[in-house]
C-alpha cells in the first residue's frame, strides 16, 4: 500500500516499549542487550510516526516502579538514555523533535537531568512532539497534580469549589498535551501498568504479541488500521 492509502494516524499515540528483557532472554543475552535494542526500535519507530504525520508520540521509558530492578540493568537503562540524549542534541537542527519530559526527574543523576533540560530546552520551538516517561506512574503523576492544586488552595491562589477535570489537567504533567487516541503495548500483555491512567480515559487500547525491540513499521501500521476500525463513542451512542 503506498504511503498516501494509508489511513491517517491518530494525532497523539503513547506506546508501552515492553518486552526488552524476554527478547533478550530468548536470545541468551543479558538483559541490557535488550534495552539496547529497544532503544533501536524507538529510534525506528519515532522516525516512522514523523513521517505519517503524527504530532504527538508518548513512550514509557522508566516507571517509578522500575527501581525495583537490578542496580546493573538500571545504570544500564540510564547509561542508553545518556547516549540517546547526547545524540539528538548533537542532530536536534536535523531531526526537528521537540522533547518533553514526563515523571519525576529529580531522582536522575545531575547530569542526566542537566541533559533531559537541555533538550527540552534546545527543542521548544519544533513541531513533532516526543514526550519521554521518566521517573513516571499514573497514580503519582494523579497525586504530584493534587498536591500542587492543594498548595495553590493554601497560597489563597485557588479555591477548593474551582477544581473541575479540566482545571487539574492543568497541573498534570501533560499539560497543553492532547489526550492520546491510541495506545500500544507489545510484548503480549494486557494491563495498563499505571501509565497515562488519566489521560487514558477514553484511548484505544491495542495489544500486540510482538517484544519491543522486533516492533516495526509493519506493526505501527496495524496498530493504526485497528484503530480506525473501533467505533469511537465516548459514552454516547
Amino acid at each position: 500500500m503506498a504511503l498516501s492509502e494509508k489511513p491517517k494516524p491518530p494525532r497523539h499515540i503513547a506506546i508501552i516499549m515492553d518486552g526488552n528483557g524476554r527478547w533478550a532472554k530468548q536470545r541468551g543475552l543479558p538483559r541490557t542487550a535488550g534495552h539496547a535494542a529497544g532503544a533501536e526500535a524507538f529510534r525506528r519507530i519515532a522516525n516512522y510516526c514523523r513521517t505519517l504525520g503524527v504530532e504527538y508520540l508518548t513512550v514509557y521509558a522508566f516507571s517509578t516502579e522500575n527501581w525495583k530492578r537490578s542496580a546493573d540493568e538500571v545504570a544500564g537503562i540510564m547509561k542508553l538514555l545518556r547516549r540517546y540524549l547526547e545524540e539528538a542534541l548533537r542532530d536536534m537542527e536535523k531531526n526537528r523533535v521537540r522533547f518533553c519530559f514526563f515523571g519525576d526527574l529529580s531522582k536522575l543523576s545531575p547530569d542526566l537531568q542537566a541533559l533531559c533540560d537541555r533538550a527540552q530546552k534546545q527543542s521548544e520551538d519544533y513541531d513533532v512532539q516526543v514526550n519521554f516517561c521518566l521517573n513516571y506512574g499514573g497514580r503519582d503523576e494523579i497525586v504530584q497534580a493534587a498536591r500542587r492544586f492543594a498548595r495553590d488552595v493554601a497560597d489563597g491562589n485557588r479555591q477548593p469549589e474551582e477544581l473541575t477535570e479540566e482545571l487539574l489537567s492543568t497541573y498534570l504533567y501533560s499539560a497543553d498535551v492532547p489526550d492520546p487516541e491510541l495506545i500500544i503495548r507489545p510484548s503480549g500483555e494486557k494491563r495498563t501498568s499505571n501509565f497515562l491512567l488519566w489521560q487514558s480515559a477514553y484511548s484505544e487500547y491495542v495489544f500486540m504479541n510482538v517484544l519491543w525491540p522486533d516492533f516495526s513499521s509493519a506493526d505501527l501500521d496495524a496498530a493504526i488500521e485497528e484503530y480506525h476500525r473501533r467505533n469511537r463513542r465516548f459514552g454516547g451512542v
